[in-house]
């Protein structure tokens, strides 16, 4: 790739997933030129919601990635020269639940993607979005946790995303693809409510308006580093730029904080008082409690560095979902009073 080199058309596996979207709206924002796809199955139900304000700026097409020909024939009807490959089963606690269906879609649709690219002999950059969960629970000797640290997945979603990271290594070498590997760690997303700031911030909104009495959580011991999903997808794209294809990348934020610290932030920025109790339901079988990255190698390629601090990141999540939980309090009291009026009707 040319030093100034751009994508005129990418594609976004994905794209109406929590993280798929916002992608794409960095991409609109910051690159109008460029014209934006994205796969979307026809079952999801966010797609549409999360891409509402770029909707007019994206073409979305229904495919599975597990089923074969339907990728193939978008790849051949867009023709991208960049895919992000973003499209995966991502709960890990449920992974342990229904691992095959975790296992098989992550890998399965990952191999149909890559022969797809092949069977239509196009040669995009692809990059793989793996996941700091590969390397599992980590030797403190090795913290900062490098690209070189052994891979010892603990759950079968970090098994498949592992096999999703092997596979881009394999199809590099095999068949010279330009694939291009980041293993995210943790960021701040308020769009996935599967991550614990996420739950916590759902809760503390609902509580707020009266809607639940107390919050749930899982282990707070674990320690992880902080980036906003504004940044991570933003890293994504410079990955795209200027990342060497074979190579793989950890990106991630240098604010450390254990999960219990996330928690108490946000109660300290509610309106009300929070009860808490832990669920036994939420917690894992085999936790990764020590998650810091070493990202020097990512930032020497891209001079990419976080935009958003830790304390903006917060704030922005917890009023997305005061927004949510206002709206949710109007449905409740407007069914309330349907049932009221309708036996009123009755009688």
């Amino acid at each position: 790739m040319s030093k100034n080199w751009k994508p005129t058309r990418v594609l976004i596996t994905g794209i109406g997933g929590s993280g798929g979207s916002y992608l794409a709206e960095h991409i609109a924002e910051a690159n109008p030129d460029v014209e934006i796809h994205g796969i979307s199955r026809w079952h999801s139900t966010t797609t549409m919601e999360n891409l509402g304000e770029i909707r007019d700026r994206v073409t979305v097409h229904e495919a599975d990635l597990v089923d074969f020909p339907s990728i193939l024939a978008v790849l051949r009807q867009v023709r991208p020269d960049a895919i992000f490959h973003l499209a995966a089963h991502a709960n890990v606690r449920t992974s342990y639940i229904t691992p095959t269906i975790v296992l098989s879609n992550n890998i399965v649709g990952t191999v149909n993607l890559l022969e797809g690219v092949r069977a239509a002999s196009l040669d995009p950059v692809v990059q793989i979005c793996s996941t700091s969960e590969v390397y599992g629970q980590v030797d403190p000797a090795h913290v900062p946790i490098r690209e070189d640290t052994p891979l010892r997945p603990a759950s079968p979603y970090a098994v498949s995303k592992a096999a999703q990271d092997l596979l881009g290594w394999t199809y590099f070498t095999s068949y010279q693809m330009r694939i291009v590997r980041t293993r995210m760690f943790s960021y701040i997303n308020p769009r996935r409510t599967d991550l614990f700031a996420t739950s916590f911030a759902k809760q503390v909104a609902w509580i707020e308006q009266g809607l639940q009495g107390e919050l749930m959580h899982g282990n707070l011991d674990s320690v992880r580093t902080m980036i906003d999903v504004r940044d991570a997808m933003r890293a994504y794209w410079e990955a795209i730029l200027h990342c060497q294809p074979g190579e793989v990348y950890n990106i991630g934020g240098t604010t450390i904080v254990t999960v219990g610290e996330v928690l108490e932030r946000l109660m300290a920025m509610s309106r009300v008082a929070i009860r808490t109790r832990s669920d036994p339901n939420l917690l894992r079988p085999a936790d990764v409690t020590l998650q810091i990255p070493n990202v020097d190698k990512f930032v020497q390629e891209t001079g990419w560095q976080p935009a958003y601090t830790f304390e903006e990141s917060l704030t922005n999540l917890l009023e997305y979902w005061r927004d949510k939980a206002k709206y949710a309090l109007q449905r409740r009291d407007a069914r309330r009073r349907e049932r009221v009026q309708g036996a009123r009707d009755a009688r």
